[in-house]
C-alpha cells in the first residue's frame, strides 16, 4: 500500500511546475537521522522550501532553497510563492498549528506526508496522504526522483525579493526600536545553537519571518492556542536543560506580568537567562485585530511598572533600552553579566499593527 502511495506521489511531482516544500511542527519533533533526511531529499531534488513558525529550525534557512517561513495564513511575504506553485509537499505538518496557507479553489495541489492522517478543515485538505515514518517516507521519494526535475528550481527566482521584504528595515541602527530591529539585535548576540523563547504578541510575526535558524528548537514558540504567559516559563526549562548555551526569553509587557512570578524561580534556580520584555504599554495584538473589524479602541492600554525596579525587587538585573543604537550592547552585556537580567525594551510597532488591522501590504 505504502508503495503505490510513494508511486502517485512520485507522479504528481514529475507532473509539477513549480513544486515547493513547506515544512511543520511534526518535523522539529523527530530524532536528528530523521530531520537529516527530510534536508536531504530538498538538496537531492533541488526543490526549494519554506517554514511553517512550528516548523523553523528543521530545514537550514542560510540555504540557497530556503524561500521564508510563513508568519501569517495568508498574505506573507512567502506566500508570493505559495500561490504561484502548483504543488506543495507538507513534510510534518500538524493540525495543531497555525496554517501556513489556505487552500483555495484553483490553488496548488498538497501532498501531506506525516506519521498521522490528516484532519481535513476549510484551509487544509491535501489530494494526497503519504502516512508512515517521515524520514523513510521523503528518502523513498527522493531516491525515485532524483534528477528527474527539470522545474525542481522553478521558483527560486522570487527568492531574493521574498527574502529582502523580511528584512526591510532590520538593519536600523538609529532612532526607535522597532519589532524587525529588535529581531536583527537578538540575531546579533545569539549564536546557532543558542534558545529564544517567545511569548505571544506581534513581535511572533517578525521572529518568524526574520529570525534565521539553522537548528530545530532553537526558537521555541507557540502558536496553537498562543498561550500568554508562556516564554518566561519556556526559556527557564531550556535554560535547566542547556546551562552552556545562551537562553533568552522574550516577552510582552501583558504576557511577562501573566507569569512574571517566574522570574523568582530563575533566580531561586541560579539560571543564566536574560529575559526581554517588549514595552508598548498595551495589548498590541488585540488592538490592531479590533481596528481591523472597525471596533473602537476598548480594553487595550494599561500602564507598567518600572521595570528596572521590578527586577531589582526579585534579585535580577534590570536594563531600561529605548533606542537601536542602545539595543545591542545592552544585550551583550546582560549575557555577559551573567545570572538573571530583565532587559525592558520600548518598541515602535506601528508597522504590525497597521498590517493586522489590513491597514498596508506586508511589506
Amino acid at each position: 500500500m505504502i508503495a503505490k502511495t510513494l508511486d502517485r506521489a512520485t507522479k504528481m511531482i514529475l507532473a509539477a511546475k513549480c513544486p515547493l516544500i513547506m515544512v511543520g511542527g511534526a518535523a522539529s519533533r523527530l530524532d536528528q537521522h530523521s530531520i537529516a533526511q527530510i534536508r536531504d531529499i530538498a538538496r537531492r531534488l533541488g526543490i526549494p522550501y519554506f517554514a511553517s513558525q512550528l516548523g523553523k529550525g528543521v530545514m537550514a534557512e542560510d540555504s540557497d532553497l530556503y524561500m521564508g517561513t510563513a508568519a501569517l495564513s495568508k498574505g506573507d511575504h512567502v506566500h508570493v510563492a505559495v500561490d504561484k506553485a502548483d504543488l506543495i509537499i507538507a513534510v510534518g505538518y500538524d493540525k495543531c498549528e497555525k496554517p501556513p496557507f489556505i487552500m483555495l479553489e484553483g490553488g496548488p495541489k498538497v501532498i501531506h506526508i506525516a506519521y498521522q492522517p490528516a484532519s481535513f478543515t476549510q484551509a487544509y485538505r491535501p489530494h494526497l496522504e503519504v502516512i508512515g515514518d517521515i524520514g523513510s517516507s521523503v528518502t523513498a521519494l527522493a531516491d525515485r526522483l532524483e534528477r528527474k526535475l527539470p522545474n525542481a528550481g522553478a521558483l527560486l527566482p522570487l527568492r531574493e525579493g521574498i527574502l529582502a521584504l523580511n528584512c526591510d528595515g532590520a538593519d536600523e541602527e538609529m532612532g526607535l526600536v522597532t519589532l524587525d530591529g529588535l529581531v536583527h539585535a537578538v540575531r546579533k548576540v545569539m549564536g546557532e545553537k543558542d534558545i529564544v523563547a517567545l511569548d505571544n504578541g506581534l513581535y511572533k510575526i517578525p521572529f518568524g519571518r526574520g529570525y534565521r535558524t539553522n537548528h530545530p528548537k532553537t526558537l521555541l514558540l507557540d502558536n496553537t492556542l498562543a498561550t500568554m504567559g508562556a516564554g518566561l516559563p519556556s526559556a527557564i526549562v531550556a535554560a535547566l536543560r542547556y546551562p552552556r548555551r545562551r537562553v533568552m526569553a522574550v516577552c510582552g509587557d501583558g504576557g511577562i506580568q501573566m507569569a512574571g512570578q517566574e522570574l523568582m524561580t530563575a533566580i531561586e534556580l541560579k539560571l543564566n537567562l536574560v529575559v526581554v520584555i517588549v514595552v508598548n504599554d498595551g495589548w498590541g495584538m488585540i488592538e490592531a485585530k479590533q481596528r481591523g473589524k472597525g471596533f473602537p479602541n476598548y480594553g487595550t492600554r494599561f500602564e507598567n511598572p518600572d521595570f528596572v525596579k521590578w527586577a531589582e525587587a526579585y534579585g535580577a538585573k534590570g536594563t531600561l533600552v529605548e533606542t537601536m543604537a542602545d539595543l545591542v550592547p545592552a544585550l551583550k552585556t546582560a549575557f555577559e553579566g551573567g545570572g538573571v537580567h530583565v532587559v525592558a525594551v520600548r518598541v515602535d510597532d506601528s508597522k504590525y499593527k497597521r498590517l493586522l488591522a489590513g491597514e498596508s501590504d506586508p511589506e
